[in-house]
């Protein structure tokens, strides 16, 4: 059986904050958090674009990643994916950055 790969993602919410989660399927984690069925702050707060996503060999990897770009200010967040998560110390497979915003 072939490993999984899991995935941060950083979301641009409608009120401007950001939001970052782990999953093994950013498309389909993205819509949920649209139609209100994600987090409780996403169904407050709906999500309008994907901002980034990083590729990550396991849940232990992801997890650790998503701690470190939580840790850091506002306007770093999104330069944590250009630099890689380098502060995790855990290889990542790829990484996306995305102007991709869906109005809802």
């Amino acid at each position: 059986m072939a490993a999984q790969c899991w995935y941060l993602y950083l979301l641009e919410c409608a009120n401007g904050a950001y939001y970052a989660g782990i999953t093994t399927d950013v498309a389909a984690r993205f819509l949920a958090h649209q139609q209100g069925k994600g987090a409780r702050y996403t169904r407050a707060n709906p999500p309008i674009g994907i901002v980034a996503e990083a590729q990550y060999p396991d849940r232990s990897a992801a997890s650790k990643a998503e701690w470190a770009l939580k840790q850091l200010p506002r306007d770093q967040k999104p330069g944590f994916f250009q630099g890689c998560g380098q502060s995790t110390g855990s290889a990542i497979s790829s990484v996306v950055i995305s102007s991709l915003t869906l109005r809802i």
